[in-house]
């Protein structure tokens, strides 16, 4: 299905200035010349506010700097490396990547988007209190509210930690709230999420013309991820229970074929949960704004560099070039089983694509940037027709919805939950994602959960957090990382033939250093603390 379904949302984010904040992103006066006071009194404009509470999504792949918060959490770990043309370009994800982030060169953007989304979660809960709108539409606005606010919050706490709290937006200058600790401000996202989802207010799915919008079982999963990253076993029990209930509504499935799960033509499918929705037609985003709503600049980050694909008569290439960050290491890609489903939908073996496609007549040649490895996300690649009817700047708006939480998650949660539990059906859940993607039954055990859920999830920024809270991550995130392309097979035009073989070696990450605890939470940006006047506390690093 297509996503026509959050468009609505993407439409009213273009023509409605009052569900847009300005550069402060707590400021209340609204764009328009309407007022505030009394605006919010139908469900229609209900829904503006909305519109603003899930617009910041769209902008963590960039804000500020071309950044994309997945690719950042994926460079953490050892399946991708931040690639681009050295470590100058996009040097904050380098320095980030090494374990050597600089307060002053940060992904600030992501904190200022973070915040964003909560003030305008809580400006949606304010108002629905203050609607017209009846006891049960208020309750929904209002649920909706607290779960948004609390996936804003995930992005903080799993990023930097220990941070600034509040669950009213503050209404004085210098706007300043106290800085909680992780534990804190655990405690209080997930007690405010269980009475949030024991209240049922949520549609566990939401109708075709809603899907994007909250329910009761992306709720679910964001509640999962805090209780598992804080390996909080207090609550695994009522984590596998919200987890058994998305299971056991039946309003969700496995896809049959991997690879409809980044197809554009199937985006909302049966199993998705939650995702950042981008759409190409329509977008407006531009080199001058690239704020504006629109698509995605991920694929044209992670395009292969200097792709040229001569195609035979009758042929069409199938993906398009690009900037040549994010390069997938050769690790990940030998971790999988040669039969596994999986691999060749994830990642593109691009000199094993390029001797199928020769040998159909069709040549494939690519630069190779830094870090190279020859393999690339073909997840999100970009593709032709990816940016069709855009209107700024089409490399920054392709039509590719990025996911955050889908059912065979919800499938890896149970099977670990249930394993940590004494649950019976732990090795039920977890043959069911091996299953589908081919390859056969082992035992249920948590290090090959991790696994799997690395092969499942490969590039969709889940390897660091599953590393981190696991304690692989000292063992795993060692100093220099894997290995790149030391040579690369090239083509000679004018004998038409291939030349070389592919050769790696080295380091992938020269300048990594070896992760510890301390690098668990990158530092705050000094942009913050200065700003804070001495109520924030940098994170020890």
């Amino acid at each position: 299905m297509k996503k026509f379904t959050l468009y609505s949302f993407a439409a009213l984010a273009l023509m409605l200035g009052t569900a847009s904040c300005g550069d402060d992103f707590l400021s209340v006066e609204p764009s328009s010349s309407l007022p505030i006071d009394g605006y919010y009194t139908t469900e229609s404009r209900m829904m503006e506010s909305a519109v603003a509470a899930y617009d910041p999504m769209q902008w963590y792949d960039y804000f500020g700097g071309w950044a994309p918060l997945s690719l950042v959490w994926d460079a953490m770990a050892d399946d991708m490396y931040v690639g681009g043309g050295n470590t100058s370009d996009q040097s904050q994800i380098h320095l980030i990547s090494q374990y050597k982030s600089d307060p002053r060169n940060n992904i600030d953007g992501a904190w200022t988007t973070s915040y964003s989304g909560i003030n305008r979660s809580i400006r949606l809960i304010d108002n629905a209190k203050a609607s017209d709108l009846s006891d049960d539409k208020k309750a929904l606005f209002i649920a909706e509210g607290r779960a948004m606010r609390a996936w804003y919050y995930l992005v903080l706490w799993k990023t930097w930690g220990n941070i600034p709290f509040y669950e009213e937006n503050l209404t004085s200058l210098p706007y300043l709230a106290d800085q909680l600790t992780v534990d804190q401000v655990y405690e209080k996202v997930v007690v405010d999420l269980e009475s949030v989802l024991d209240s049922e207010v949520l549609p566990m799915k939401q109708p075709d013309e809603w899907a994007g919008r909250m329910t009761q079982a992306a709720a679910s999963m964001i509640y999962a991820d805090y209780v598992m990253y804080q390996k909080d076993q207090s609550r695994y029990g009522k984590a596998l229970g919200y987890m058994k209930a998305i299971i056991n509504s039946h309003k969700y499935d496995l896809v049959k074929n991997y690879n409809d799960l980044y197809a554009l033509d199937k985006e909302w499918n049966e199993e998705i949960i939650f995702d950042v929705n981008y759409i190409a037609k329509g977008g407006k985003r531009t080199w001058g704004d690239a704020n504006f709503t629109g698509g995605t600049v991920y694929p044209e980050m992670i395009g292969i560099d200097g792709l040229t694909i001569k195609c035979a008569e009758g042929h069409t290439p199938e993906f398009t070039s690009g900037w040549g960050f994010g390069s997938v290491s050769k690790e990940v890609y030998d971790a999988f089983e040669d039969n596994d489903r999986r691999r060749n939908v994830a990642i593109l073996n691009l000199d094993k694509y390029a001797r199928a496609k020769f040998a159909e007549g069709d040549t494939v040649t690519y630069g190779g940037r830094y870090q190279n490895t020859g393999y690339f996300l073909r997840k999100y690649l970009p593709r032709p027709g990816d940016t069709e009817g855009s209107v700024g700047d089409a490399g920054l708006n392709h039509d590719e919805n990025l996911h955050l939480y889908r059912y065979a998650e919800t499938l890896l949660n149970a099977a670990e939950l249930a394993l940590a539990t004494g649950d019976g059906l732990a090795q039920d859940y977890f043959d069911l994602v091996r299953e589908r993607a081919g390859v056969a039954s082992i035992p249920v055990t948590v290090d090959n959960i991790i696994n799997e859920r690395r092969l499942e999830f490969v590039g969709e920024g889940k390897r660091y957090f599953d590393l981190v809270r696991s304690g692989k991550a000292a063992t795993v995130l060692k100093a220099g990382a894997g290995v790149v392309l030391r040579t690369k097979r090239t083509y000679n035009f004018d004998k038409n033939q291939w030349e070389g073989e592919n050769t790696w070696g080295g380091q992938a990450i020269p300048e990594r250093v070896d992760w510890t605890e301390n690098k668990k939470y990158i530092p705050i940006p000094q942009s913050e603390i200065e700003a804070a006047q001495g109520s924030i506390t940098q994170n020890p690093y």
